[in-house]
């Protein structure tokens, strides 16, 4: 089916015809139609067609069976860039069952500063040597998704999660990688973009090292970003299906950039293929893992696509996790804060100072909470307790049972009666979350305070002349247990005598025998002319720094020279 005369190379090609004809490549010369202008003796031969019928055809109408890359081809015509060329299938030289493989390269001929065409390359790939190449291709992909599992979703923090995403794909998969998500339903508000905009917040950002610096004037992690109707983000946000843009003409860079502005800024840093993969859990958009790929990277391939995708819906469950625990996180912690507010004082001679400390921003908010809650006859009880568990479950029961214990103290009950009530109330409320308390009953006109505990830390006395003094007293069983047996005792506190109450957030300590930490409040100093607040800030800088559970801290003494006023 060969000619039997050779077809002169096009023009410009003249030079390298003896060249082209003896070489085993084969070698064939398309147009800017991507139709053939000469083929050489080896590329007759793979195909089985003789070089005068390829001459003005295009590969797909000379060769229906083979598998042709004909938007790479224009690619390489539009933006001038050499790349790799795959193709497999069928030709008229086919004489065993089977489909063959080709690997080549193409390159665009240009004459006088004008574009005649391409010229491909080819050699056929035996099959042995394909599934090498592929099975090498498939283990490195295998292998990745493998790694992903322990390097993405260590946390449940969702921008550590997105960060972790957008490292572990870069250099492996894409140049350029961010992930772009949806802004959080609880927290800081956000304006809500125009008409016709996507408006989603960059949670993560990497890129080699040739792109790193210019890619951050893009917007930091943290910032948001618009994105056009119709883009590449947007489009894959609403289909749910992944999108593979080759951006070989401005009119594609403009639709995948956030902007018409950043056209130019893609073009010189040479982006030319962008994967958009969404991220989706639960039938719920989360946002979208974006990957580019720059300068001499190939193209995005099917097979990286497929490795994209598998990778978006692993780290969509872990941002789904981390997500859904921002969110409870948020709404305790806003629960906690609104219920722990400043408490009321009970006499203008009366000083109080509170803290509560979160262990973390990544942790759960704990049940800790304080309160002093006036009573008749100069008496004020004041309130320590912490609720076992973390999350809004715990902040909620926290809340039942500070307002049992303010029902409970309105009779002006003695403290171990108010906890054998609410242990009762607990019980019959059905509140399954048992609680530790401390309370403490002050007269302010005879200087003592009636204490009783429910598995709580005891208190600690602290004067200027004798230091301080950790009470020892009787310890009933948590609340909500429903054993009952508190007791209460009076211990002196007059003018001066600061009171300090805490939860166990202040001294537990893993590798530590607890009487041991609680041992250490022994230390405690209150200067002359020491104030409250000066003491917190004490106890938090010398316990805190290593706690391992939230922290709240109660500090109240009768002023001086007034306990008879």
């Amino acid at each position: 089916m060969c000619a039997d005369a050779p077809v002169p190379p096009p023009p410009g090609l003249e030079g390298l015809a003896s060249l082209l004809g003896g070489t085993a490549a084969g070698v064939g010369v398309l147009d800017t139609e991507l139709r053939f202008l000469y083929v050489n003796a080896a590329l007759e031969r793979m195909n089985g067609v003789s070089a005068a019928e390829h001459l003005g055809r295009t590969a797909g109408e000379i060769l229906p069976e083979l598998n042709v890359p004909m938007d790479l081809l224009r690619e390489v015509l539009a933006d001038g860039r050499p790349r790799e060329v795959e193709s497999s299938g069928r030709t008229p030289a086919s004489d065993r069952p089977g489909v063959r493989f080709w690997q080549g390269a193409c390159h665009r001929v240009e004459r006088d500063g004008e574009v005649q065409g391409i010229v491909l390359i080819l050699l056929e790939v035996r099959a042995p040597r394909r599934r090498h190449v592929e099975y090498e291709r498939v283990s490195r992909h295998l292998t990745m998704l493998d790694t992903a599992a322990t390097l993405i979703g260590t946390t449940l923090d969702m921008n550590t999660t997105c960060g972790e995403l957008a490292d572990f794909v870069v250099p492996e998969l894409a140049d350029v990688a961010s992930v772009e998500v949806f802004a959080p339903e609880v927290g800081m508000s956000v304006r809500p973009p125009p008409t016709g905009v996507v408006r989603l917040r960059r949670a993560g950002l990497a890129a080699v090292p040739g792109f790193a610096e210019a890619v951050w004037q893009f917007g930091e992690p943290g910032q948001y970003a618009d994105y056009q109707e119709g883009g590449t983000i947007p489009r894959c946000l609403a289909t749910n299906q992944p999108v593979l843009q080759n951006l070989s003409t401005d009119a594609e860079l403009s639709r995948s950039a956030p902007d018409p502005e950043r056209v130019a800024v893609y073009r010189a840093l040479g982006f030319h293929s962008v994967c958009v993969v969404p991220l989706t859990s639960r039938a719920r958009p989360l946002g979208c893992l974006a990957l580019v790929r720059a300068g001499d990277s190939p193209a995005f391939t099917d097979q990286d696509v497929m490795v994209a995708r598998e990778l978006a819906v692993r780290a969509a469950v872990d941002l789904d996790h981390a997500r859904r625990y921002t969110r409870e996180h948020g709404i305790a912690l806003e629960l906690q804060r609104a219920l722990l507010s400043e408490p009321r004082r009970p006499h203008p001679h009366i000083e109080v100072a509170t803290r509560y400390l979160p262990v973390g921003q990544g942790a759960e908010v704990g049940g800790d909470w304080f309160d002093v809650v006036p009573l008749s006859d100069a008496r004020h009880l004041k309130v320590m307790g912490d609720v076992m568990g973390h999350g809004v479950e715990a902040a909620v029961a926290m809340s039942h049972y500070r307002s049992m214990v303010r029902l409970l103290a309105q009779n002006d009950t003695p403290p171990h009666v108010i906890l054998e009530r609410l242990d009762l109330m607990v019980e019959r409320a059905g509140i399954e979350r048992a609680a530790t308390c401390l309370l403490a009953v002050v007269d302010r006109f005879r200087g003592v305070c009636q204490v009783a505990s429910a598995g709580h830390l005891p208190p600690v006395f602290i004067d200027r002349g004798t230091g301080a003094v950790i009470a020892d007293i009787p310890v009933g069983p948590p609340l909500g247990t429903g054993l009952g047996g508190y007791e209460s005792v009076s211990l002196p506190c007059g003018p001066g005598t600061v009171l300090f109450m805490y939860t166990d957030g202040l001294v537990e300590r893993r590798d530590e025998d607890i009487d041991v930490s609680v041992g250490r409040l022994a230390d405690l100093r209150m200067s002359v002319g020491g104030t409250l607040e000066g003491l917190l800030d004490e106890v938090l800088d010398r316990f805190g720094h290593d706690a391992t559970d939230d922290i709240a801290v109660l500090a109240s003494r009768i002023r001086e020279g007034r306990s008879a006023t």
